[in-house]
């Protein structure tokens, strides 16, 4: 993918400081970006995730919901795809400032990138698992990385789309939430009318050069068949006719990952929010049993996720929905970006490996940078 003109460039740049909301994202596999902006009022804030049942247009969900970090959906006001067609909606952004909502939101996160305060809330996490309390956790952290002064939101979603054709990438900004860039490998919810799909992704290896490794150590088997059981329940529920595709080795930037795919039918799209509800957060970013495993993590982890691990992309019920879990992901603020990674852990886990785990997944949004 080109860079556009200097000018999109720079009204991308003015909208991430505006009190617009807009998002910009590339799906798998394809070459054109899709654009969408809302031009008329704020965009819808829900705090419940079976609200979405019925509704349209670019969804991005918190891994908590919160007064801080509420859903948000962005009504496509303007919908256009590719370079040329979103340089006939630019217009001028005078006098259109970031809302004073947005600036607190932005500065109130905490960096954790030191491996002596991780260590400290490993043991906080294995204990529990090596008595039997839980079958999984996951544990995440953030790094704070400062941004050159000449950095460009868009020219990092263009990096992200020339480096990482597998992945789902995106750049959004609304008031309520700040701006976030992402990559991500992780499909939650597609499909349209009857057709659906989702995946079970655990389990992560860093690529050998340019050799896909296919070598699973129990560790990452057993995670990733946690997940798989934990989806595969779900869509008995809300399913049908099910045809599942897996575990094989799948690969996301540097890194490659233990996939299941599920395809299935729905009868009732316009449920679609009491489908998510459950699925959302899935095992790969949570843990087993999930509802203790949420609470745990918002206990003992030493800073908000915020929209990091929620879910993120465009909602569709009447047509294509496309919805990805929210991972390899950073946070724009102030001459700094924060960068959020996780693992998950087992009885089994070892800090250094789970350390190490969440910086080679860190460096996705680094080498965009």
């Amino acid at each position: 993918m080109n860079l556009p003109d200097k000018n999109i460039i720079q009204w991308i740049h003015a909208l991430t400081h505006s009190t617009y909301s807009f998002a910009l994202y590339r799906l798998p596999w394809t070459d054109e970006c899709i654009f969408i902006l809302q031009t008329n009022g704020k965009a819808k804030k829900l705090d419940d995730i079976s609200g979405l049942n019925g509704k349209r247009g670019f969804v991005i969900a918190p891994f908590r919901l919160s007064n801080n970090c509420p859903l948000v959906v962005i009504q496509p006001d303007v919908l256009v795809i590719g370079w040329e067609e979103i340089q006939k909606v630019t217009f001028p952004l005078e006098g259109s400032t970031v809302s004073s909502t947005a600036t607190c939101h932005l500065m109130d996160s905490q960096s954790t990138g030191n491996l002596e305060e991780y260590q400290e809330t490993f043991q906080q996490f294995i204990h529990p698992l090596k008595d039997g309390t839980f079958q999984k956790l996951v544990l995440s952290r953030t790094e704070s990385q400062t941004l050159d002064e000449h950095f460009s939101p868009l020219k990092a979603f263009v990096n992200a789309c020339n480096s990482y054709p597998r992945m789902m990438i995106y750049l959004c900004h609304t008031p309520a939430t700040g701006t976030w860039i992402g990559s991500t490998p992780e499909i939650l919810l597609s499909g349209h009318e009857k057709e659906w799909h989702t995946v079970a992704l655990a389990g992560t290896m860093p690529m050998q050069g340019i050799t896909i490794p296919d070598t699973w150590s129990e560790k990452n088997k057993e995670e990733q068949a946690m997940v798989a059981d934990y989806i595969r329940n779900i869509i008995k529920k809300y399913g049908g006719k099910m045809e599942e595709k897996g575990p094989y080795t799948a690969r996301a930037g540097q890194l490659v990952h233990l996939k299941t795919d599920f395809h299935f039918q729905l009868k009732e799209t316009r449920a679609l929010g009491a489908l998510l509800k459950e699925l959302h957060p899935t095992p790969a970013v949570c843990g087993l049993p999930k509802a203790e495993a949420y609470t745990f993590i918002h206990r003992h982890e030493k800073h908000e996720r915020k929209y990091y691990s929620g879910f993120i992309g465009w909602l569709d019920p009447d047509g294509q929905t496309d919805l990805y879990v929210n991972l390899r992901c950073m946070e724009i603020h102030p001459g700094k970006a924060v960068l959020y990674a996780g693992g998950g852990i087992l009885p089994s886990s070892e800090t250094a490996s789970e350390w190490d785990e969440t910086n080679e997944k860190m460096k996705t949004m680094k080498n965009i940078i």
